[in-house]
């Protein structure tokens, strides 16, 4: 049966109480003594929420908090979330999935899940916010989700041995003697869904006893804001550095080009400047001379 807290649940949650009660205390103390490499809690850290497993027992909690953070920040702040993870061991903390995009909105959005243990879930999550602010980051939204797991192991458990009384029933039915081949086949057949259901009750079981062993905590990073398409890049620097490009390939074009027409640009004025030359000059006017003395029809040039 899942169990979902209310808003109203949530935000005295988020508000808290000033004073702890002395179980509470020894609880955090035992925690900051196991895991000295935790943050201190910051007294902006007093908004996360104030679930404690004791005041639930046998419900499977779902922490989720949403950061918001400058872009830059976000990839950092991941880091020593899982840094912090990592230092509790493995017996205590495992990361579960890790995810880090930018959008197409030239936007950060990152996620990382971790498996807690219950008793130090709620106190992982306050250092995590501790953390964020000294980054300059804000807690966004925080949730907690709690399915009731401990009464559907009690279900499970009597439903388990109604199916072990009856298992028994027919075990002793079938030893009884003076049954035909159709009626043993019958009370055999039986016999086995009762074990097939049995086997598939210990299972259930077992993974609710996993939820309750491990508190799933999960922390969503999220850009702080920028404009849609742009996010916080620089305009005036992206279009400053679109500009020298653009002049850069337009004169890389025009050098390119020139190499290309120079040599044969020399080569036509060359040609045109030994065509107009004294010396050819002369020789085209000797020519047309010759021409006319040789053929009278040839007008005389003017």
């Amino acid at each position: 049966m899942k169990m979902k807290l209310l808003a109203g649940v949530m935000a005295l949650a988020l508000v808290g109480c000033s004073e702890q009660s002395s179980e509470d205390a020894s609880t955090t103390t035992a925690a900051d003594t196991e895991a000295p490499a935790v943050a201190e809690e910051s007294a902006d850290a007093a908004a996360a929420p104030r679930i404690g497993i004791e005041a639930a027992p046998g419900v499977a909690f779902d922490y989720a908090y949403t950061f918001r953070l400058v872009d830059k920040q976000i990839a950092r702040v991941q880091e020593e979330h899982a840094a912090a993870c990592e230092t509790l061991g493995n017996q205590r903390c495992r990361i579960v999935d890790v995810r880090y995009q930018l959008s197409d909105e030239k936007l950060v959005e990152a996620q990382t899940q971790f498996k807690l243990e219950p008793g130090i879930a709620r106190r992982f999550g306050a250092n995590a916010i501790a953390s964020v602010e000294k980054a300059e980051g804000v807690l966004a939204d925080a949730s907690v989700a709690g399915e009731d797991v401990g009464t559907e192991i009690l279900a499970s458990q009597q439903r388990s041995a109604g199916s072990k009384a009856e298992i028994a029933r027919l075990e002793a039915r079938l030893n009884s003697g003076g049954l035909d081949k159709r009626e043993r086949a019958e009370l055999l057949a039986q016999i086995g869904q009762l074990r097939g259901g049995l086997s598939g009750e210990r299972q259930t079981r077992g993974a609710g006893e996993a939820r309750i062993a491990w508190t799933s905590v999960a922390f969503n990073y999220v850009s702080n804001g920028g404009l849609p398409g742009i996010g916080h890049e620089n305009l005036f620097a992206n279009a400053r550095e679109t500009l020298m490009r653009s002049g850069s390939t337009a004169l890389t074009f025009v050098l390119t080009l020139g190499a290309a027409i120079l040599p044969w640009g020399i080569l036509l004025a060359l040609i045109v400047a030994f065509w107009r030359s004294r010396l050819v000059t002369a020789v085209r006017l000797q020519l047309r001379s010759s021409q006319k003395a040789n053929d009278p029809a040839i007008p005389p040039t003017s």
